[in-house]
């Protein structure tokens, strides 16, 4: 063996550790999303998921300075529970204090500060690390845990940011006569089997998309190196361009879908310019920052259009289990889709890894294809234009204050 091939399998070998790390929690955590939708929903504040984020961030902190691994990976296990819900919680949030024709510039803008936060992280923490380094006069565990401490500075303000919004959440609820539970409904983890065909094909064009995606980018460092023959640092910023597209690009295109409607066709849209990128880098040697972008144009929309049709096909009452349930499908696509894609690279090479991702994306668009049928034929409004949805929400809520006294999203009742 060259030390060329040497060195592409040790290459190979520190992505698949690096994969098999992040998914750690992936299997646990399937079970967390849906599970905890019945607590939070029941009780809602965002402090309870942002806590686990704040413990894992100090226990995986620890782990470095005592140079312990399996500390660290008990707070890596403590993420995988907080993270879950926090997301769970976040998404209640969204569709419990904003309307419809709102919807899709908060999820946008949501996707937006995540992405930020990830490059602000890339690009911060190795400073970090190196001005603690020369303050300590020696690299080691630490170093790394002092870093790693600092950083936990921002789950801090993220939990103070939390405490806030519960205590402004809990004084609208009593400056607008907002009780929790009016509906009468009790919330249950049976909700699943009352969920609509439509629904179900959101869950599928989540978990095939998302598959397509994350691993991908996870093990693209290595593929730009050996394909294009990158350096590493060239191979490092293409492979963050998604998250740094997706940045400022998740609030314009929200505001677009917001203004236009039609969610159905710019998920399709999404998810045909993925399956393009996917073929551009799997058949061609075309310059890989073209099909790069493409990727973070279509992930910046699909995220958009995707999340917040969910609130407009199950009722309020079900929406925290329903986007549990989402979060859970998802986590278990990303966990088999990663051991599949180590499998696959470690036996066929980036070629077939490729291919597999592209048949993932085609599967998403499938689903596509039937979402856009199904609510056709059953007179649904996951494709109406923004101007129609507006109209006919605004006629609800009229009907509803002359029927009887004004009742809470009345835009949720009349679409679901």
């Amino acid at each position: 063996m060259t030390q060329s091939q040497m060195n592409s399998r040790e290459r190979r070998n520190q992505k698949e550790q690096e994969l098999d790390v992040k998914y750690f929690w992936g299997g646990k955590s399937i079970f967390v999303a849906v599970f905890q939708t019945v607590v939070l929903y029941s009780a809602p504040e965002m402090h309870n998921s942002h806590f686990p984020l704040l413990c894992w961030q100090v226990v995986f902190a620890l782990g470095a300075l005592f140079n312990t691994f399996w500390l660290m990976e008990v707070g890596r296990f403590i993420f995988g529970i907080g993270g879950e819900s926090l997301a769970v919680a976040q998404n209640t949030y969204a569709v419990s204090w904003f309307k419809g024709k709102e919807l899709n510039l908060v999820f946008g803008l949501q996707l937006s500060m995540a992405r930020i936060g990830s490059t602000v992280n890339m690009n911060i923490m190795g400073w970090i690390y190196s001005r603690v380094q020369d303050l300590l006069g020696s690299a080691g565990p630490s170093t790394l845990g002092l870093a790693l401490l600092i950083g936990g500075v921002t789950c801090v303000f993220s939990l103070s940011c939390a405490l806030i919004l519960a205590y402004l959440d809990r004084r609208a609820e009593k400056l607008l006569c907002k009780e929790q539970g009016k509906t009468g409904e009790v919330i249950k983890l049976t909700d699943v089997k009352d969920f609509s065909l439509s629904l179900w094909l959101i869950f599928v064009i989540c978990v095939c998309y998302y598959a397509a995606v994350f691993p991908f980018i996870g093990l693209g460092k290595v593929f730009f190196i050996e394909k294009f023959r990158f350096s590493p640092q060239e191979a490092s910023a293409i492979n963050s361009i998604v998250y740094i597209i997706s940045a400022p690009m998740s609030p314009v295109f929200g505001l677009l879908v917001d203004k236009v409607g039609k969610n159905i066709i710019w998920v399709l849209c999404a998810v045909l310019t993925t399956l393009g990128s996917h073929i551009l880098l799997a058949f061609t040697f075309w310059n890989p920052w073209i099909a790069m972008c493409l990727l973070g144009v279509a992930y910046s929309l699909l995220a958009c259009a995707l999340w917040p049709m969910v609130a407009f096909v199950v009722p309020e009452h079900q929406l925290g289990t329903a986007y549990g349930f989402m979060q859970s499908i998802q986590n278990l696509g990303l966990a088999v889709i990663a051991i599949a894609a180590g499998m696959i690279l470690d036996t066929r090479g980036y070629l077939f890894l490729e291919v597999f991702f592209s048949a993932c994306v085609c599967l998403s668009l499938i689903a596509v294809v039937m979402l856009y049928f199904v609510n056709h034929l059953s007179g649904g409004d996951l494709n109406w234009s923004a101007k129609k949805r507006a109209k006919l929400q605004k006629a609800a809520a009229s009907d509803s204050q002359l029927i009887t006294a004004p009742v809470s999203q009345p835009w949720l009742t009349e679409v679901c």
